[in-house]
């Protein structure tokens, strides 16, 4: 019943967008797997993101925001629906029981795939609002996009990421010669549909493969930051070249905006959907990488462009979730929510310069398994995982992991260790309890699970001689 009020609503709405208040329009940019410091404006020596750092000197950086989770199809769920994982159940990609049986003390929780038709979308929001709408794209909450609020998909479905990033592709809507890069496709697709919208408020939601696996980039790139070495965290050509490719795209992007006269009644924000692949490019002073719930795997850049409305600016006070995008852009596009339940609060007061945000908790709960490999051993607690089943709280400069298996605790001031690598839990007794009741009561709001069945197969002799054979 409730699709169906919506689409009752998208009739209104387009009915009364002549006689309403024209809506800016929004883009909405997220890069798969793209680190904290993997662009110019982050501090990044080796990666060159000219475009990107355009948007960021006329934009508003947040240099604390962070992903919903740390990898792909939890965290786009919770930026699509608004709502976090324990809510959506998707907590991970595939199966929730990842690593060997024998080195798993506790049975995790079952993981949903597929984003369930009772949530509404972003998408959804903006498409009964009057908006056209648009994902390009990796989708991956369920088969398309198009049932779940977007009028137009291109390469959006089910799957986390393409076979190759040079053409023929298998994807049914794009039609590419041999050797075409899929980046540059999707930007071609996108210009399109702001071409075609130019006299309509759209939502163009621009999900870029790059620069997720299969590491593909142009050879002339490659070449280029080849000869320029890079240094001891960054220094793989090969992913320069694929977030240099993605850089230009945006500027073409950006280029389009300003032909076409859109660029003052377009919204931009530029995010990605987890943290930086630890064996491909370092976040450091950051621990770990993507599929761990140090602040490497989840700690991510964001930008948020609308020269029209914002002045420039460096944001650091705040914690800013991708939860928090939903109810920011109804906020900024004067919208009533349709969804009841949203997890994220907005930040529009911070865009428009009318106030700073109260401080508030941010919550991650994981309660499964994610099993690592050498190249990104040091990212977990023991080298055979990324993340064990555990959740997390942030509030303000403080952070604590609570882990499901042994039930153990790690505290961190991140003002004065950003790299987590001192557990201070012993030393700050009433911080620690402050933090582990908030955990708590929002693990009891959200009826969040916890695993407690142990699981038969675990074998503490087979999982020591496991860990002491990686170091």
């Amino acid at each position: 019943m409730m699709k169906l009020a919506i689409r009752i609503c998208i009739v209104c709405a387009v009915f009364m967008t002549a006689c309403t208040t024209p809506k800016p329009n929004v883009i909405l940019i997220l890069a798969d797997d793209l680190g904290w410091k993997d662009v110019g404006f982050m501090g990044s020596q080796y990666y060159e993101t000219p475009n990107l750092d355009q948007l960021a000197s006329s934009g508003i950086v947040f240099t604390r925001a962070y992903a919903g989770a740390a990898n792909c199809a939890p965290s786009r769920a919770c930026l699509m629906s608004g709502q976090n994982t324990p809510r959506h159940g998707i907590y991970t990609v595939n199966q929730s029981d990842r690593g060997n049986k024998k080195t798993r003390r506790l049975v995790p929780t079952p993981n949903t795939t597929v984003l369930a038709d009772q949530f509404i979308t972003l998408g959804e929001e903006l498409e009964a609002a009057g908006y056209r709408t648009a994902s390009m794209g990796k989708w991956h909450l369920n088969e398309d996009p198009r049932t779940q609020g977007f009028t137009v998909n291109v390469a959006g479905g089910k799957w986390g990421h393409p076979a190759g990033y040079f053409a023929p592709f298998a994807y049914p809507d794009i039609e590419a010669k041999d050797g075409e890069h899929l980046t540059d496709l999707l930007t071609q697709h996108a210009i399109g549909f702001i071409q075609e919208n130019r006299d309509n408020p759209f939502f163009l939601y621009l999900p870029y493969y790059a620069v997720h696996t299969p590491i593909q980039g142009k050879p002339h790139l490659i070449d280029y930051y080849t000869a320029k070495g890079g240094d001891e965290l960054q220094h793989n050509p090969v992913y320069a070249a694929m977030v240099a490719t993605m850089d230009s795209c945006i500027g073409e992007i950006v280029n389009e905006l300003d032909v076409l006269n859109l660029r003052e009644k377009t919204l931009i924000l530029f995010s990605s959907d987890n943290g930086g692949l630890y064996q491909i490019s370092r976040q450091d002073p950051l621990r770990g990488g993507k599929g761990a719930y140090y602040e490497g795997g989840i700690r991510v850049p964001l930008v948020v462009n609308w020269p029209a409305e914002f002045e420039p600016k460096i944001h650091t006070s705040n914690a800013i979730s991708n939860l928090d995008f939903y109810p920011t852009l109804l906020d900024l596009l004067g919208l009533e929510p349709l969804n009841n339940q949203l997890d994220g609060r907005s930040f529009e007061s911070v865009l428009s310069g009318s106030g700073d945000l109260e401080q508030r908790p941010i919550f991650f709960h994981f309660p499964i398994y994610l099993e690592a490999n050498k190249s990104c051993a040091p990212s977990g607690r023991d080298p055979l995982f990324r993340t064990r089943p555990g959740a997390v709280v942030i509030d303000g400069e403080w952070k604590l992991h609570w882990y499901f298996e042994d039930r153990a605790y790690e505290l961190y001031n991140l003002k004065e260790d950003i790299g987590e690598t001192k557990n201070v839990a012993n030393v700050f007794p009433d911080q620690l309890q402050a933090l582990q009741e908030k955990l708590k009561q929002w693990i009891e709001d959200t009826e969040a699970p916890i695993p407690h069945m142990k699981n038969l197969d675990y074998d503490a002799e087979f999982e020591a001689e496991k860990i002491s054979k990686w170091q």
